[in-house]
């Protein structure tokens, strides 16, 4: 016999009648854990405190502070639409409401007067339907995850096999994956004339890998002669460039755009945008963006790393040898990218070969798991998301001094458990400026003026020093005030609350 308990899921009530409310409940707490609101505002509220812990809402229509249809635009604009269904449960029946409640993302819609074996199977049905929703989204995110991890370590060894043969270092194939990878991301944001996007561009770049494969067949004498070629054997290290090329044209599955890819890496990676490179000679554009790229990598890696013929030049000097064309021609919007990007390719350059690869791994899995709605709700999320809360929560606990954080958007005021009791308030207070217990506390005109002066911040600079009086204790006293506003990451940036610290004047500090 199973010694785990069973699981109870989380079930959060909103709605403004205390007796529906109450019948909800009496229909549900024998299986599920019961969390209520009042109205939308402290719908929000829960949701944006604990949106990981609820497993469904029972969502009323007709509320005061925020009804539901504005409850469901929050859940849409915060993301929690697409891990928590939502049941409307509501005496509103008519047809333009119930469309309404469907397009903003509900799952279903129950009419009062309640059914009580309706309203079990219905809540019953939802939950195990995206707690299986959520599994399925674990399994294909480890999937994708394992597909990228092989990937890498096929490259990996790949790169093992052609260095160790070439007596170099298995870093310069990660240098030039690295590195093609930053020149297009550059190129892509210069012009759509490639018609680069993130999956292109992940494409390309592990092709990057195969661009000396043909140097398998280059006779080990003259691969690794320490010195200058004769011209014969310049002739026939010339050749890896060809062979390299046939060897893609047996691969299978020549449809593939990365067989393409590799082919004209390959094949053209040492073409030079003036016509004087090799094996065919091409001129500017004739030559693939792909081995454009890779070729000006490949000529940099060449210059900053040490080879039995030379020593390794500095990032400066191998910048300044490319765009004197000292290396040979390239292409004038590459070479804008290369003096661009050249700060993150130094620092990317320097990472070790396993971390970036790790990196690699971590980046492509995020990038293709983000092409998945699911995803938001995937179990290996929420855990990792619930575990910053809960330390988070631990420091806050044992924090001695008051310590707040305030949400413009629901309006709520949230203290440390210190904070709560020195200033005689909750711990979560749903819009302060309309609390009666806040309004005991500080004046408003003083906390408007703090309010308006953490609206003027910048992302820039935005910390703020407050000096007012508060009771603290039940009497009021001069205080400090030190926060800090908190913006988005949009353009323009959005202010969103602030976070900051009371601390009390002492002795001759008092004003």
């Amino acid at each position: 016999m199973s010694t785990n308990k069973e699981q109870r899921y989380t079930i959060l009530v909103a709605d403004d009648s205390d007796m529906n409310r109450e019948i909800l409940r009496s229909m549900l707490e024998e299986s599920y854990n019961i969390v209520e609101a009042e109205d939308g505002l402290q719908a929000v509220a829960i949701l944006q405190q604990i949106e990981q812990e609820i497993s469904l809402v029972l969502l009323d229509i007709v509320m005061p502070n925020l009804d539901g249809f504005a409850v469901l635009s929050a859940m849409n604009k915060y993301n929690w639409i697409d891990s928590v269904p939502v049941i409307m449960i509501s005496a509103e029946s008519t047809h333009s409401f119930i469309e309404r409640a469907y397009d903003m993302g509900v799952t279903d819609y129950i009419s009062r007067p309640f059914d009580m074996m309706v309203v079990r199977r219905r809540v019953i049905n939802t939950i195990m339907l995206y707690a299986k929703q959520r599994r399925l989204t674990a399994m294909v995110n480890e999937q994708i995850y394992q597909k990228e991890r092989i990937n890498n370590l096929m490259i990996s060894i790949l790169s093992h096999i052609v260095e160790f043969r070439n007596e170099e270092s298995g870093l310069h194939v990660l240098h030039i994956q690295t590195m093609t990878e930053i020149l297009l991301k550059s190129l892509m944001h210069k012009t759509d004339k490639y018609k680069l996007d993130r999956e292109t561009i992940n494409l390309i770049s592990n092709a990057s890998t195969l661009h000396d494969v043909g140097k398998i067949c280059i006779p080990t004498e003259v691969l690794n002669k320490p010195g200058k070629f004769t011209p014969e054997e310049f002739a026939i290290m010339k050749e890896h460039s060809r062979m390299g090329a046939e060897m893609m044209q047996e691969v299978p599955f020549q449809e593939e755009p990365l067989v393409k890819y590799a082919y004209e890496i390959c094949r053209w990676h040492h073409e030079r945008y003036d016509g004087r490179g090799y094996p065919d000679g091409l001129v500017g554009e004739e030559i693939p963006i792909s081995a454009q790229v890779v070729s000006l990598a490949d000529v940099y890696d060449a210059l900053t790393s040490e080879r039995v013929y030379k020593p390794a030049h500095s990032h400066e000097k191998a910048l300044a040898m490319i765009l004197n064309s000292e290396c040979g021609t390239f292409q004038p919007l590459l070479l804008e990218c290369l003096v661009e990007s050249s700060d993150v390719i130094q620092k990317e350059m320097a990472v070790d070969s396993v971390v970036r690869g790790d990196q690699r791994v971590m980046e492509n899995t995020a990038a293709e798991i983000a092409q998945f709605e699911e995803a938001a709700s995937a179990d290996r999320t929420l855990r990792m998301l619930e575990q910053e809360r809960a330390i988070h929560r631990f420091f806050l606990s044992m924090s001695q001094l008051v310590l707040f954080e305030y949400t413009s958007t629901p309006p709520m005021l949230t203290l440390s458990p210190v904070g709560a009791r020195r200033l005689g308030l909750e711990e979560v207070t749903v819009d302060p400026y309309h609390n009666e217990q806040v309004k005991s506390t500080i004046d408003l005109d003083l906390l408007a003026q703090l309010a308006q002066l953490l609206q003027d911040t910048t992302p820039e600079a935005p910390d703020v020093e407050f000096d007012c009086e508060i009771q603290l204790e039940g009497r009021f006293q001069p205080v400090h005030i030190t926060c800090r506003a908190m913006w988005t990451s949009d353009e323009p940036p959005q202010y969103t609350g602030a976070i900051g610290m009371v601390t009390e004047y002492q002795g001759e500090e008092k004003r």
